[in-house]
C-alpha cells in the first residue's frame, strides 16, 4: 500500500467513464499497443489514448466497450500519437493489463465516486 492521502487529494484526480469508438494497433509504440478514440459525453467529449493492453482485447472486441480514464492528467506524447486521457486497468499476474471498468453501463462521461 502507499501513503495515506487525504479524500481532497482523491478529489483532484477526475475519473471519468468513455466508451471506446475506435480502436487500432499503434505499431510505432515501444510496447504492444492501441490507439484508442474513447468517447467521454458531451461536456468532455472525444479524447485520444494509447493502451497496452493486446494480451486480453483485440482492436474488434474493444469498439463499443466502456472503460475508464483520467481526463484531468496533462496530455502524454507517445510516438507520433499525443495521448489525452489514461486508460485505467490493472496488472494480471502476468503483468498484462486487465481494464477497469463499470459493471453495468452508465452515461459517457460520468465522474466516479
Amino acid at each position: 500500500m502507499t501513503e495515506t492521502i487525504a479524500y481532497a487529494d482523491f478529489e483532484k484526480v477526475d475519473i471519468r467513464v468513455g466508451t471506446i469508438v475506435e480502436a487500432a494497433t499503434f505499431p510505432e509504440a515501444r510496447k504492444p499497443a492501441y490507439k484508442l478514440l474513447i468517447d467521454f459525453g458531451p461536456e468532455i467529449g472525444l479524447k485520444k489514448s494509447s493502451a497496452q493492453i493486446t494480451v486480453h482485447y483485440s482492436a474488434e472486441e474493444l469498439v463499443g466497450r466502456q472503460v475508464l480514464g483520467v481526463v484531468n492528467f496533462p496530455p502524454r506524447q507517445i510516438g507520433p500519437v499525443r495521448s489525452e486521457v489514461l486508460t485505467l486497468g490493472f496488472e494480471d499476474e502476468a503483468g498484462a493489463i486487465v481494464l477497469a471498468a463499470a459493471d453495468k453501463p452508465v452515461p459517457n462521461g460520468k465522474k466516479l465516486c
